[in-house]
């Protein structure tokens, strides 16, 4: 127990290092240092060191590089909205903290995990009635809707939702998962349950379109619906629920393509993004030139052009740190991600209850599903998505929102390292 706390805190010090070292090179080659500024640098670290003393009280087996593995992350982002945007950089380091606490709060509320799947149902209406609150009364910026704006403040309510949904999923078919996997009903090759089992799942479906029609958000869309049916397929075995799936999905894809010109945009960018580089393809063209002249080591820390591609500190941050930080750089930030994945699967693994299974494993989707889709956005190799890049990109929304996913896998690995 005394080896984790000392592993953490070791790997949180080293963190802070990070944070130093990056605002320190970004701020002297720019000939911008600020005390002010470098005095966030030194606060967070001790910030994030005193969350693990506080959480260490109450936890004592639980997972010791989750934590780090998060600030590390938000150190990179910080020193690259340090080096793009200047202006945020104040605002991003509150959400960090922000996010912080969001860490504490959730991982004490989720001790007993399997309490909160009591409230599966009211989980899912609350998650459902966000999203439609984001489609109704939505507004559009960077071309996707799905942010609320209330007074100087945007909130980004699908950040949330998609959390209390997988909980409502986790507990749903833990349930069910017996119905699921022993199908009666055949539709033809498939072998499925009763309708009234799956009509959740149907209903989910529907509204990945609904976001894909409306709010113009293909990678929302393909996070929901992703998650759902891996998660399905984890509590049945059934690659069937698989196969109908995908087939709703595309074939709801193609009805959306034909149907509506926004979507046919996204798609023929991604297919030919050359035939208009410096139009309707600027971004991912500037992208891609980015990605290839970083190199192995990259340019440098404000020595390459980033700042040429749109919205640069949110949908393609992960293009910046290619150009400036190169491969290495990359591959560095990608292995942190594996490693969140990993050990997400690792405790749903040593769980002997369905529930929190199921929802650590969900967790580990999510989170690998949405990694995938903004990096496969920004390298070409799917179509562009509005969704964020977890605890790097610039965002309140998207920086708690990842924080919380952390401290519900942090409870379930204590929980797990003790049954």
């Amino acid at each position: 127990m005394r080896q984790k706390k000392v592993t953490e805190l070791g790997l949180l010090l080293l963190t802070g290092l990070v944070l130093m070292n990056g605002y320190l090179a970004v701020s002297l080659a720019n000939h911008q240092f600020s005390y002010s500024n470098f005095s966030i640098t030194v606060i967070l670290p001790a910030f994030w060191i005193f969350t693990s003393m506080i959480i260490r009280r109450r936890f004592f087996c639980a997972d010791p590089v989750l934590l780090p593995l998060a600030v590390f992350l938000a150190s990179i982002g910080l020193t690259l909205i340090l080096r793009l945007r200047p202006d945020l950089f104040i605002q991003q380091a509150i959400w960090l903290a922000a996010g912080l606490l969001a860490f504490i709060v959730t991982a004490i509320s989720f001790r007993q995990a399997e309490d909160i799947a009591k409230y599966k149902y009211l989980c899912g209406i609350i998650g459902i009635i966000l999203l439609l609150i984001t489609i109704t009364f939505g507004v559009d910026i960077g071309g996707n809707k799905n942010w609320i704006v209330l007074g100087p403040i945007r909130v980004q309510p699908s950040e949330f939702a998609k959390l209390l949904i997988i909980v409502f999923l986790a507990a749903y078919l833990s349930e069910r998962r017996q119905l699921l996997t022993y199908a009666t009903r055949h539709y033809g090759p498939l072998i499925l349950p009763h309708p009234r089992f799956i009509a959740p799942l149907l209903a989910l479906w529907a509204l990945t379109m609904a976001m894909l029609i409306v709010q113009r958000d293909l990678g929302s869309a393909l996070l929901y619906f992703g998650t759902t049916v891996i998660m399905t397929y984890m509590a049945s075995g059934k690659w069937g629920y698989v196969v109908l799936a995908l087939g709703l999905f595309f074939t709801g894809s193609t009805v959306c393509y034909y149907l509506f010109p926004h979507v046919q945009v996204r798609i023929d960018i991604w297919l030919n993004p050359w035939a208009d580089p410096s139009g309707r393809s600027y971004q991912i063209v500037q992208s891609l030139f980015a990605l290839g002249s970083g190199g192995v080591l990259g340019s440098g820390l404000t020595f390459g052009h980033p700042n040429s591609i749109p919205e640069v500190h949110t949908d393609f941050i992960f293009a910046a740190i290619g150009e400036e930080l190169g491969l290495a750089g990359t591959a560095a930030v990608i292995m942190a991600y594996i490693l969140i994945v990993y050990r997400a699967f690792r405790t749903a693994l040593a769980s002997q209850i369905p529930f929190t299974m199921l929802l650590a494993g969900g967790l580990g989707v999510l989170t690998a599903l949405q990694v995938f889709i903004i990096i496969g956005g920004v390298t070409k190799f799917l179509p562009l998505t509005g969704i964020t890049l977890p605890l790097i990109s610039y965002g309140g929304s998207s920086m708690v929102s990842s924080f919380i996913l952390l401290g519900m896998l942090f409870a379930i690995s204590e929980a797990t390292s003790t049954q």
